[in-house]
């Protein structure tokens, strides 16, 4: 998959494409009541200026900032993809929506237990960020994003920017 490039996200049969301001607006109204994986996208052509403090809520009073050093050091140049998450497993219920939802909300300084990504909120202007979305089956789910992840990660030497894990 080609993961520098919008087009190719596109012609990968991402849908979505929706800001992050957009999502918090509107609760996440236009995504999917499906499993499936997402992608955060960075969509310019510039490098990310990073804030001191995320913006990422404060769970069971664990503070998600990381210094700026540890941010320039994991930021991938070239890549338009900086996250790849999912909703949804074999056993799961969870939506593309609901897994969105409560990543908007972690976004917004809620005290939500959303993990993933959450170097996101430390981007200066992450509403500018937007957000893709491939609807799957629960059982695809979990390959599905090892794969990407994998993919990526061949391609580029290292996982996606806010991917903490495989």
């Amino acid at each position: 998959m080609n993961f520098s490039s919008i087009s190719g996200l596109h012609q990968a049969d991402f849908k979505g494409f929706e800001t992050i301001s957009c999502l918090q607006k509107t609760f996440c109204s236009g995504v999917p009541e499906q499993s499936g994986i997402y992608l955060v996208i960075w969509p310019h052509d510039r490098l990310p200026v990073f804030l001191s403090s995320s913006l990422g809520g404060h769970f069971k009073g664990k503070n998600p900032t990381v210094s700026q050093s540890e941010l320039n050091a994991r930021w991938v140049q070239g890549s338009k993809v900086i996250y790849i998450g999912k909703a949804g497993s074999a056993q799961g219920a969870v939506t593309l929506r609901k897994r969105m939802l409560s990543y908007m909300k972690f976004g917004m300084g809620k005290p939500i237990g959303h993990w993933g990504g959450p170097y996101i909120w430390q981007i200066d202007g992450s509403g500018t960020l937007q957000i893709c979305w491939k609807v799957t089956t629960g059982a695809l789910v979990e390959s599905l994003e090892k794969q990407l992840i994998k993919d990526f990660t061949s391609q580029y030497t290292k996982r996606p920017y806010a991917n903490l894990k495989d």
